[in-house]
């Protein structure tokens, strides 16, 4: 998406933009649903690929590789192809992509079939979220968290459906095969009520590679300290819990639990408190809760406690990464530029935290290593400032067909022109 949006061919009244909110919703939520049908079948392609665990460890860094190389070329098919066009392709090449990993008979082949896997999810979800913003924009109201939070539901709905494949001895190769094609006729349906944002004829290509705009640094930033904690919790709170605390393994999966439940219950009421309070005290807030979490982790005595701050953090990490992609949206004159930039820092984060948790582990304890969670999560509290972004302004009218003006005559009216509140000439 560039920094011209022209009008969609369908209308674009405010009955549409509802509909393309609600569109964009079955989309999060099906992107998520793949996420969730991989990573319970994991042991499975273990089994079938007759690899160590070394060796697998090695192949699941191979989508983190994916998405990072192939986020940034996300902006330029956007720009060449139109939104919806682009969504159609790449979240098509994402639900198809589950069924890859399933057939690989060996290492080599699964981790190319992951870093498909990973390049097809990154573009996707950088498109998606571009949309995402724009129709914030027009609905003139906070909706991001509660895509993501559609994504966490479709996470949490495609885990349960794997788990039940795994239960009654279902092999990965059928279970994907038709998660694959349910997802991507899901997909496919929902991406034709999106909206369509396409480029101005005279609206410069984004460049194909290119390093983050500053603001998307400091956004991308705010957004590494919460995902560093997202990443530190998920991986480690059942260790934690286990060997710092002696729990059973019962309790101890019950703080994965508490922190997934808590973020994904926190994004869907989100976007009330971002439109209440604005994203920048939302975040303070969510950063005090997500310290008081770590503190909470790091000093607890015994397991409810640390229970109680597994749930403090993800309550307070929760919106930060909806909100870091919609800041960055309204950031420049290259929104899907901005949002790669973004999302490959965050990425970046959520890659590299649980083995620095573990390294630190290593070195010292574990309660060290949620103490750097915990100032990571005081950051928060420093640079929610970043997240203001620009104002979102709701379209004033109705919007005609590609390449031609407004229904009443008047040309198109331009993303910039909305922020700023100035009608087009």
């Amino acid at each position: 998406m560039a920094s011209q949006a022209l009008p969609v061919s369908d209308g674009q009244g405010p009955r549409r933009v509802r509909r393309a909110r609600v569109a964009l919703a079955v989309v999060f939520c099906a992107h998520g649903a793949v996420t969730g049908s991989f990573a319970t079948r994991v042991p499975w392609i273990q089994d079938h690929t007759g690899i160590g665990a070394g060796q697998l460890g090695l192949a699941l860094a191979f989508p983190a590789f994916g998405s990072l190389l192939a986020m940034p070329l996300a902006g330029r098919i956007a720009h060449r192809l139109g939104a919806r066009a682009a969504l159609r392709i790449l979240l098509a090449a994402w639900t198809l992509s589950l069924a890859l990993p399933s057939l690989a008979p060996n290492l080599p082949v699964l981790c190319a079939a992951l870093f498909v896997y990973g390049a097809s999810s990154g573009m996707s979800d950088v498109v998606m979220n571009g949309i995402g913003v724009e129709t914030e924009n027009r609905l003139g109201k906070s909706i991001m968290s509660g895509l993501h939070g559609m994504w966490s539901a479709g996470a949490l709905l495609g885990s349960a459906a794997g788990a039940l494949a795994a239960d009654i001895g279902a092999g990965a190769r059928l279970h994907h095969e038709l998660a694959a094609a349910v997802l991507t006729l899901t997909g496919l349906a929902a991406c034709r009520s999106v909206l369509d944002v396409r480029s101005a004829p005279e609206a410069e290509a984004p460049p194909r590679f290119t390093l983050p705009p500053r603001s998307a640094l400091l956004i991308g930033l705010v957004g590494f300290c919460a995902v560093f904690g997202e990443g530190a919790s998920l991986d480690w709170s059942a260790v934690y819990l286990r060997d710092v605390l002696s729990t059973s393994a019962g309790l101890a999966a019950a703080s994965t639990t508490a922190f997934s439940l808590t973020m994904a219950l926190t994004r869907i009421a989100g976007d009330r408190l971002v439109d209440r309070f604005g994203p920048a005290r939302t975040v303070r807030a969510g950063g005090v809760c997500a310290t008081a979490g770590g503190l909470l982790v790091v000093l607890a005595p015994d397991p409810a406690a640390a229970l109680a701050g597994f749930a403090l953090l993800g309550i307070g990490v929760a919106v930060v990464v909806p909100l870091a992609f919609a800041a960055a949206g309204r950031s420049g004159p290259h929104p899907n530029q901005a949002i790669a930039g973004v999302a490959t820092i965050t990425y970046t984060s959520g890659l590299v935290a649980p083995s620095v948790i573990g390294g630190v582990a290593h070195a010292s304890s574990l309660q060290v290593s949620f103490g750097l969670v915990t100032l990571l999560a005081a950051g928060l509290l420093a640079g929610a400032g970043v997240l203001r972004g620009g104002p979102r302004q709701a379209v004033p009218v109705p919007l005609g067909g590609r390449g031609t003006g407004a229904p009443d005559g008047r040309s198109a009216t331009s993303a910039r022109d909305r922020r700023s509140g100035r009608s087009a000439p």
